[in-house]
């Protein structure tokens, strides 16, 4: 089964081809993205893992839909074979959905109420999906949700401090980047055995902790804005923040939304850029700068203390995400005074992102994992739809 994995941003649309092969060969076809979707000029990348040569190129993309067409032309033009289902990466599943569903009208319907609950994410996939069914109808679609793989969390972590008829009406911790510790856990293999420590640390930012594959406690809430400090959004804030905000300053729900999810985070604390790389080399000559970097390891760092209090210590703690994959120096940062915890960096190995990063003599293992949230969802589409293809083969 060829998959099309489509993974849907607030003004981008990244993809990825997969062939899932029946003896469990898993081979990417093709891949790329669609960049600055609604903006005057946007950019379309993509590359093929044969010898094609690659496109890129500047072209009108006024919404998802059209870079829907997009994606499927560039798939054509690079001779790839056209898919055979399509995944999509849903931020929200809400209480109803913890596991992979085939879309139909229900699981529509079920995703725009959870609009509320994700206003940056959910929008963008929903028309994305609309967009594929759009061009073509009979093409099966799968909905794999980031917050899944929470839903094994203890009561004890999904509650809120709140009264009970919000917890009946899903007012609850749901996390987020399920896809992607999904992914890491796989990767881990044998060493998910253990106290392990997850931290996804890209422009979006949170942390896992699991036990023996087991997750018991994440950072991110009821929406992927609360938890670590992040690239444009605020993290857990004191909810006096906002009635301040709301009875002093005169903020409505629409400007606190722009708050706390665009304005806040790395970008309010620099007053420049939520780019961790622009800011490491900024930091020398600019204070808030520096300071955005500090505060961003700072709570990562006081988390992962969190999550160890949990899991009732450490033995393995994995980076990954484009900021945990790519930012030695943030590593670093982050590790320094967790040496409590068995934590010991080789400054070498961690300067040049080898898998393992930690020193002979630490008691925690420190890696680097790269995650692939395409290929997962590849595997949820294959495990899903291989056995009603087969069976359809087959006359059942």
């Amino acid at each position: 089964m060829d998959v099309l994995c489509l993974n849907a941003g607030s003004s981008s649309l990244k993809f990825a081809v997969y062939r899932m092969a029946a003896d469990k060969t898993e081979t990417l076809l093709a891949e790329g993205e669609v960049e600055r979707v609604g903006a005057p000029e946007s950019r379309l990348r993509a590359h093929a893992a044969g010898a094609k040569a690659p496109i890129e190129r500047d072209e009108s993309f006024p919404d998802h839909v059209a870079a829907v067409g997009g994606v499927f032309a560039a798939i054509e033009a690079l001779g790839v074979s056209a898919p055979e289902a399509a995944g999509h990466r849903i931020v929200h599943g809400g209480p109803r959905h913890t596991v992979p569903a085939r879309i139909d009208a229900s699981v529509r319907d079920d995703l725009r109420r959870l609009v509320a609950l994700a206003p940056l994410h959910m929008p963008s996939g929903l028309a994305v999906i609309d967009a594929v069914i759009s061009k073509f109808p009979a093409l099966p679609q799968v909905a794999c949700f980031d917050t899944a793989f929470h839903h094994r969390l203890p009561e004890l972590a999904r509650r809120l401090p709140l009264p009970g008829w919000l917890w009946d009406e899903g007012i609850r911790k749901y996390g987020f980047h399920g896809l992607s510790y999904e992914y890491v856990l796989a990767a881990l293999g044998p060493a998910t055995r253990g106290r392990v420590v997850i931290a996804h640390l890209g422009n979006g930012a949170s942390l896992a902790a699991v036990r023996d594959g087991q997750p018991l406690d994440t950072t991110m809430g009821l929406t992927p804005t609360g938890g670590l400090v992040m690239g444009t959004r605020s993290g857990d804030l004191d909810p006096g923040v906002l009635l301040y905000l709301l009875r002093e300053k005169r903020y409505e729900a629409d400007a606190l939304g722009r708050l706390v999810d665009r304005e806040a985070g790395l970008v309010g604390i620099s007053g420049t850029t939520s780019d961790v790389r622009a800011l490491l080399g900024a930091r020398e000559h600019d204070p808030r700068a520096a300071l955005a970097i500090a505060l961003f390891c700072y709570h990562a760092r006081k988390h992962i203390g969190a999550m160890a209090a949990v899991l009732g210590g450490l033995d393995t703690l994995v980076f990954t995400g484009g900021i945990g994959e790519h930012a030695a120096p943030v590593r670093a940062e982050v590790c320094a005074g967790l040496e409590h915890l068995g934590v010991r960096l080789d400054s070498g190995r961690n300067a040049r992102g080898a898998d393992s990063i930690s020193a002979d003599d630490s008691a925690c293992s420190v890696r680097v994992i790269p995650t692939n949230e395409d290929l997962m969802i590849a595997r949820h589409v294959s495990a899903l739809l291989a056995p009603l293809t087969a069976r359809a083969a087959r006359g059942g």
